[in-house]
C-alpha cells in the first residue's frame, strides 16, 4: 500500500457551488458533486436556508452546506446547477439569480444540466450562447436567446450545459476540463 500514490487532483483547492431545493434530480445533483470531489474540488450545496434537508424528485435527501444569503460567487470558482422541479422554485429568488449572473459576468463557470438552465434563462445569461437542456425547456431556451442545440453537452465560453441524466459522463467531463483550465489560467 505504501507505493499506491494518489492520482493527479487537477482540481485540488477550487471551490464548487451548486444549487439545492426540494425536488431536485437526484442524480444531477450527486454525481458532478462527487465527481468533482474526486477531483479534488470543495463542494458546497447551498439552499434557502442551511443544514435544512431537501428531498430529491427520487427520493434522495441533501442536506444544505450553506444558505443563500451567506454565500458570494467572488468565494467560488464555478456554479452547478442541476435540474429537477427546483430550477422552476429557485430562479423566482432574486438571490440565485444575481449569484448566477455574477458567476457568469466574472468568466467562471455556470454548468447546467436537464431543467438546470431554467436558472440561467431568468438571470438572462443565455442570449446568443450555444446550449442544450432538457426538451421539455427547448422553447424556453429559444425564447431566451439561446442557440439551442440537441447534443449531450454544449460548451460555449463559460457555459456547460447538458440534456439529461444520461449525458451526466460528458458533462462532468467537461465541467472538469472547463475547471481545471480555469484554475491554470488563475496562476
Amino acid at each position: 500500500m505504501d507505493d499506491l500514490k494518489l492520482e493527479n487532483l487537477p482540481l485540488q483547492g477550487m471551490n464548487i457551488l451548486l444549487f439545492v431545493g426540494d425536488i431536485y434530480e437526484d442524480l444531477e445533483l450527486w454525481y458532478p458533486k462527487l465527481r468533482l470531489e474526486e477531483a479534488g474540488a470543495k463542494c458546497v450545496v447551498v439552499g434557502e436556508e442551511a443544514q435544512r434537508v431537501y428531498d430529491g424528485k427520487n427520493g434522495y435527501p441533501c442536506r444544505s452546506d450553506a444558505r443563500l444569503d451567506d454565500v458570494r460567487a467572488a468565494d467560488f470558482d464555478g456554479l452547478i446547477v442541476p435540474g429537477g422541479f427546483m430550477p422552476d422554485k429557485l430562479r423566482r429568488d432574486e438571490r440565485v439569480l444575481n449569484l448566477t449572473r455574477e458567476f457568469f459576468q466574472a468568466g467562471k463557470l455556470v454548468a447546467a444540466i436537464c431543467h438546470g438552465g431554467w436558472i440561467p434563462i431568468s438571470a438572462g445569461i443565455y442570449r446568443g450562447i450555444e446550449v442544450t437542456g432538457s426538451r421539455g425547456i427547448k422553447d424556453d431556451l429559444v425564447n431566451a436567446g439561446a442557440i439551442w442545440k440537441d447534443a449531450a453537452v454544449v460548451v460555449d465560453r463559460n457555459s456547460i450545459s447538458s440534456r439529461k441524466p444520461d449525458d451526466l459522463p460528458d458533462f462532468c467531463r467537461e465541467v472538469i476540463r472547463f475547471l481545471a483550465h480555469y484554475r491554470r489560467s488563475l496562476t
